[in-house]
């Protein structure tokens, strides 16, 4: 059974195999993707999380799932040094990010860093309510959301295997299959490639859509040089590691993958690639890279 739609602002890939109602299955998997979308896309202005950001930093009700997701996000910030933040919408505005960028001040950038951050974000399970510390502040899926969306749809489709591919995010089950690592240079062009199975594959970088990636421990854009591969046994995880590591770069990012035995590839832009220890256990084949 496949499946391609439109979600999340991208293309989304269904391929489920097993017995079984294969259709009902991958109808199950596209109602979790709209249900999150519906509720979570700050896109879209009517969702729970932008009525949370919209609301200058009184508390608003969220169900529980989403305050349980939000906890779960906000404690990456801590594990990976402040690498990832999920309250990012001030500094995101400020440089224009979703507008095709911008080139803030000195001191609109230090007002939208007063904006930003994981304290700001308030959460109570108990009353079911969650705010935001400054008025200007708010969240940004964009470095989770869909990782979480391709835990949901593998638990909804309850299909024997399968492979989904979210805007290049893959989470492949029960079989596995080809995955390749694009050449930041030239995204049709692979420099890795491995099996995958139980496990997604999520990448990072700014050969796409330019230097998107912030730094929030600085408010800046990150630096073009290169890209991030990293193979975790769920998606979220995939999506937000992916992220925090391009932040990190290189170095760092390889030190902390190699101390916390992530699945991570960094692949530069003068063609070189350092792979963590786990990532190597998975025995890619490394690409050379053809002269330009």
């Amino acid at each position: 059974m496949d499946r391609r739609v439109l979600a999340m602002g991208t293309e989304l890939r269904v391929h489920l195999e097993g017995t079984g109602d294969l259709g009902k299955a991958s109808e199950a998997a596209l109602a979790e993707t709209q249900r999150i979308e519906a509720a979570c896309s700050t896109w879209n202005p009517a969702s729970a999380w932008s009525r949370l950001n919209a609301a200058r930093g009184a508390a608003v009700p969220l169900a529980a799932e989403w305050i349980g997701l939000l906890e779960t996000v906000k404690g990456w910030t801590a594990r990976t040094e402040g690498a990832f933040d999920p309250v990012l919408w001030a500094l995101l505005n400020a440089w224009g990010i979703r507008q095709g960028g911008a080139h803030p001040s000195p001191e609109a950038v230090a007002q939208a860093r007063e904006a930003s951050g994981a304290a700001l974000l308030r959460l109570d399970a108990r009353s079911g309510m969650a705010q935001l510390g400054h008025p200007a502040a708010g969240l940004e899926e964009g470095g989770f959301l869909k990782g979480y969306a391709l835990d949901r749809m593998k638990a909804a489709a309850q299909a024997q295997a399968g492979l989904l591919d979210f805007g290049g995010q893959l989470l492949a089950w029960g079989s596995p299959v080809e995955a390749s690592v694009a050449d930041p240079l030239d995204r049709q062009r692979p420099r890795l490639t491995f099996r995958l199975n139980e496990a997604s594959l999520s990448c990072s970088g700014t050969s796409e859509r330019g230097r998107h990636i912030l730094d929030p421990r600085s408010g800046e854009p990150c630096p073009a040089w290169g890209s991030t591969a990293v193979v975790a046994a769920d998606g979220l995880t995939a999506d937000v590691l992916s992220t925090a590591l391009y932040v990190l770069g290189p170095k760092a990012g390889l030190r902390w993958a190699e101390r916390h035995d992530v699945a991570a590839a960094f692949l530069l832009r003068d063609g070189s690639i350092r792979l963590s220890p786990a990532f190597r256990s998975l025995h890619p084949t490394l690409i050379l890279r053809e002269p330009r």
